[in-house]
């Protein structure tokens, strides 16, 4: 079951060093004040609509982007903030605790032994590890979410649902409706006519525990039963999925492919320029999305990248236009596949980026010399791979020192705001644009036009930069009113900080 929402990855940077920057970047997540501090991940079931795919094995082992079910779902939980995830194993229980403990963190195993009565009877098995806890989470492990999904549904503090307003027919159909009344969920069914489901997440507290037993001594065994009749007895808040974020139940083949492109286009950066969004990632994250299941490292893919340019480059000084050409294309497709990989992967890291800016800085130098080179009068093979190795190892020190002695100057020109990093001067000067010129001229057989294409981009980039920079700093400063009153918030500010 999947969300009509559009896919649109959220709290996303830009640039040209990749995701792995990005995520470096993020402030780590922490539960506040009364957010629940456990998860819950039922995983003991077997799912056989499913078996085409598994042939056999548990669903919670079937990998998406690279990363089994339940270890993405664990990953889901601590990437909201969650300190602890219990995790609830049945079939095939020892090779879904394995994939579990991939994730890393204080994950806890705990067998369901009559799991396969239903899911609400895993649920009861998770009651001495969470009992004590004021509120806990439980997350299907069929289930994938797009980063940030659970966000508003944990800080609701409170007992509640993840619900899709507006699913598709087919959603509709196969989900478990719910009946919401003054923003409270009273009813958990299939038959309903509501036109809301639920995602598969919700937020309870330890009275879930009575309310399965209650259930089940009624003969429902399923955790939507648990659910109602805790409803019945407090309320259960209704929070509604957010804007851009999606869902996918995974019960069929089908359910897996539509959720291997969610997590494929999920790989997009919104700031992504034009060649990159229209031609580079409709390749790159396809070739990520079939690399993913071998787990290489993301600085192995990198090192692979930057040998295809240094390729590029050396068949360009020896004037093989095509060749050289479409390597310089292929470099620019394959610099997105390592950050891909990190981000499927969550193996971020700042070696990374570091790694991925360097590579870049003496791809970009390599080729302007293979085309000086290529321009040249036949200069020797030992002459060509020596001015190639100098220019690639020269510009990254320049570009490395640069960035170290002045670092405010590399902070001014950098383009924080997604509406800067749109702006047409810095899409033409964009890497992706720059080395597609490059590739087209190369092509053609047109050295010197290649040249000038990269310098245009390279420097017109340059030159934006500074011309946004400058706006910046003539823009006036907002005047904020001195605090006057005890209790205004900017002493409530002053009193939490300090």
């Amino acid at each position: 079951m999947i969300s009509r929402r559009p896919s649109v990855p959220s709290g996303m940077a830009s640039g040209e060093d990749g995701y792995r920057r990005d995520l470096r970047d993020r402030p780590e997540p922490g539960p506040a004040p009364g957010w629940p501090r456990v998860g819950v991940v039922l995983a003991a079931g077997r799912s056989a609509r499913l078996s085409n795919a598994t042939k056999g094995r548990s669903k919670a082992l079937t990998q998406l982007g690279g990363v089994p079910l339940v270890e993405r779902a664990v990953r889901t939980l601590f990437a909201a903030g969650l300190e602890r995830v219990v995790v609830i194993v049945g079939y095939q229980a020892e090779d879904v605790s394995v994939a579990a403990r991939l994730a890393g963190g204080a994950v806890e195993i705990v067998r369901a032994e009559s799991w396969e009565m239903g899911n609400g009877a895993s649920l009861a098995a998770a009651e001495d590890a969470v009992g004590g806890e004021r509120l806990f989470v439980v997350l299907c492990g069929d289930h994938a979410f797009s980063e940030g999904a659970l966000g508003e549904l944990i800080a609701a503090g409170r007992p509640a649902v993840l619900v899709d307003p507006a699913p598709a027919p087919d959603a509709w159909r196969e989900g478990m409706r719910v009946r919401i009344e003054d923003g409270s969920a009273v009813a958990f069914a299939k038959d309903l006519e509501e036109p809301a489901i639920d995602c598969g997440v919700f937020v309870l507290p330890p009275e879930a525990f009575g309310a399965q037993r209650e259930a089940a001594r009624a003969g429902d065994h399923s955790l939507a039963g648990a659910v109602t009749a805790l409803g019945s007895e407090r309320a259960i808040g209704a929070v509604p999925l957010g804007a851009g974020a999606w869902w996918q139940d995974i019960d069929t083949p089908e359910d897996l492919r539509v959720a291997r492109t969610l997590v494929r286009r999920s790989l997009v950066k919104e700031a992504d320029g034009p060649v990159s969004r229209h031609l580079n990632r409709p390749i790159s994250t396809r070739i990520s999305m079939s690399l993913a299941p071998l787990r290489l490292a993301p600085n192995l893919l990198s090192v692979l990248t930057f040998l295809v340019g240094l390729w590029a480059a050396w068949s360009l000084s020896a004037s093989r236009a095509v060749v050289g050409g479409l390597f310089v294309q292929a470099a620019s497709v394959l610099d997105g596949v390592d950050g891909e990989t990190a981000r499927l992967q969550e193996r971020s890291s700042r070696w990374g980026a570091f790694l991925d800016d360097v590579f870049d800085r003496m791809v970009d130098a390599a080729i302007v010399a293979g085309l000086f080179l290529w321009a040249w009068d036949d200069p020797s093979r030992q002459f060509r791979a020596l001015i190639i190795a100098m220019s690639a190892v020269g510009w990254a020190a320049i570009h490395l020192a640069g960035k170290r002695s002045l670092p405010d100057a590399h902070q001014a020109l950098a383009l924080t705001d997604l509406a800067e990093r749109k702006r047409w001067g810095v899409l033409v000067g964009s890497r992706d644009v720059r080395l597609f010129l490059v590739a087209g001229a190369s092509v053609i057989s047109e050295p010197w036009l290649a040249i000038a294409c990269f310098g245009v981009s390279y420097l017109g980039s340059f030159a934006w930069r500074i011309v946004v920079h400058r706006r910046r700093t003539r823009r006036p400063p907002v005047a904020l009113p001195p605090p006057h009153e005890i209790g205004d918030a900017s002493h409530g500010d002053l009193y939490e900080v300090g």
